[in-house]
């Protein structure tokens, strides 16, 4: 009996973190990557993802507020603002200072679909099915993003000169509802004009999103949709991240090689949860602040 009340009382403590503080921790992770042109000045880019708003998380929006103090040279959005159908005025305020500076974002599923509540333990089994919750005016979201100048890279590319450097993009939508177009890749990288790198962006981090990326010249591809693991084992960290990503690049920098061609993945863990499971465990909330230097 006494190591029975021992466990459920290691179980309640775990759930009261998990539920009611280490939700709420906040969190600024910071990487340097050198993949720009020798003599390049460094260019701070802002990585935020997974931010799941609702309208009551007041907490969320005024910390999401705070970030445009970093005044980044470069905002990256990797989906899944909306966590609630009221959600779309709450999630543009809080962004509104990060719009004010140069950025570009592709969707996540749950910026067309409401959530939905599923069963938590079948995300052990296999990746969660396609959203089928109400749908949302994205194009409201897509319009506020657009309106103050952030490229719209779902299946389509762009190009932005940054610092003076020449910063070419490629992107796909959705890869877990399968809205991703990868054939499209090549000729987004050929569109783009006298770059000196490419950065690819999706939401989710599926392997032939990888593959396609690093075979069409992308050299940093930002992701999201993993949530880290949401739920992790301290010491150990992720067991799943809702695609075939393995669970060990669940979050942060890993390289990849497809044949002859290189990737460096950056996965954000995010800022949030589904308002149906309210919970990070062993894997804070977070954005990752990454700057970019020339190649040694």
């Amino acid at each position: 009996m006494e190591y029975l009340a021992a466990l459920v009382g290691l179980g309640l403590a775990a759930a009261i973190w998990g539920i009611a503080i280490e939700r709420h921790l906040f969190v600024i992770r910071r990487e340097t990557v050198a993949v720009l042109p020798t003599g390049s000045p460094e260019i701070t880019v802002l990585h935020i993802g997974d931010i799941h708003m609702a309208p009551w998380q007041k907490r969320k929006q005024r910390w999401v507020h705070t970030l445009g103090q970093l005044k980044p040279d470069l905002v990256i959005n990797t989906g899944d603002n909306l966590g609630h159908t009221q959600a779309i005025g709450p999630v543009l305020t809080a962004l509104a200072p990060l719009t004010e500076r140069p950025g570009v974002f592709v969707n996540g599923s749950n910026d067309y679909y409401a959530p939905v509540l599923r069963n938590p333990l079948g995300y052990l089994a296999k990746p969660s099915e396609r959203s089928n919750g109400q749908k949302l005016d994205t194009a409201r979201l897509l319009s506020g993003f657009q309106s103050a100048g952030w490229l719209n890279l779902n299946n389509r590319g762009g190009q932005l000169s940054i610092r003076g450097v020449q910063l070419g993009f490629i992107g796909v939508d959705d890869a877990h509802d399968e809205l991703d177009d990868i054939g499209s890749l090549p000729g987004q990288a050929t569109a783009l004009k006298n770059c000196d790198v490419i950065l690819g962006v999706s939401h989710a981090p599926y392997m032939r999103v990888l593959e396609a990326m690093a075979d069409a010249g992308t050299e940093v591809l930002f992701a999201g949709h993993t949530h880290g693991g949401q739920v992790c084992l301290p010491g150990f960290g992720a067991l799943v991240t809702n695609c075939d990503l393995p669970a060990k690049n669940a979050k942060g920098l890993s390289a990849w090689k497809f044949g002859d061609r290189k990737l460096i993945l950056n996965v954000v863990a995010g800022l949030g949860h589904s308002i149906f499971a309210p919970v990070r465990f062993a894997c804070r909330p977070e954005v990752r602040l990454i700057t970019l230097v020339a190649k040694p």
